[in-house]
């Protein structure tokens, strides 16, 4: 997610249906862990998409997956935010429980970490760089969930929750730069 998990549908759809230029997201396992990159290229503000990204509270209105999603803590450019959620894929459904440790950098970055939940390990961390009238977002993350994925299972359940994920925060993002235009 959000990570959000942050924390994501089919690729090349994705990219058509939502307008993002340069749409990509790549998901690897190594061992136990996953390796996650995602990109677009948004026609939007950096300052919009940022208030996208820290709508904590709001993220299950438009996140697929995620049913819960609460600040308990904010300090300055730090929040404890605390997720529930669940992956899907085929006939498997993975129930997801996180509690992040999230640092900010306004307009800039965003970096979670899981610090409770069912994960043994989860980092994030979002970028945001103008590009031309808009902005890249970036998106890399790492996750090590703590219960068992098959293999092959396992890869293609996250990589479907990734696309659809990110791909509804991109889509999010765009729906609101254009009711601001």
């Amino acid at each position: 997610m959000s990570l959000k998990i942050i924390p994501l549908a089919l690729l090349a759809l994705a990219g058509a249906a939502y307008g993002a230029g340069d749409l990509a997201i790549e998901v690897e396992r190594i061992g136990e862990r996953f390796s996650v990159q995602a990109r677009a290229t948004l026609d939007a503000p950096a300052a919009l998409a940022w208030r996208v990204l820290t709508d904590y509270d709001n993220l299950p209105s438009f996140i697929p997956g995620l049913t819960a999603s609460a600040v308990l803590l904010r300090e300055a450019n730090r929040a404890m935010l605390e997720q529930k959620g669940e992956a899907r894929f085929l006939i498997f459904t993975f129930p997801i429980e996180m509690r992040l440790e999230v640092l900010e950098s306004p307009h800039a970055w965003i970096t979670a970490r899981a610090v409770g939940g069912n994960l043994r390990r989860m980092n994030g961390r979002y970028d945001l760089q103008p590009s031309g009238s808009g902005v890249l977002l970036r998106y890399t993350g790492e996750l090590e969930p703590a219960f068992d994925l098959p293999p092959l299972v396992g890869t293609l359940a996250l990589r479907s929750m990734v696309e659809e994920q990110f791909s509804a925060m991109v889509a999010e993002i765009e729906r609101r730069a254009a009711g601001a235009r």
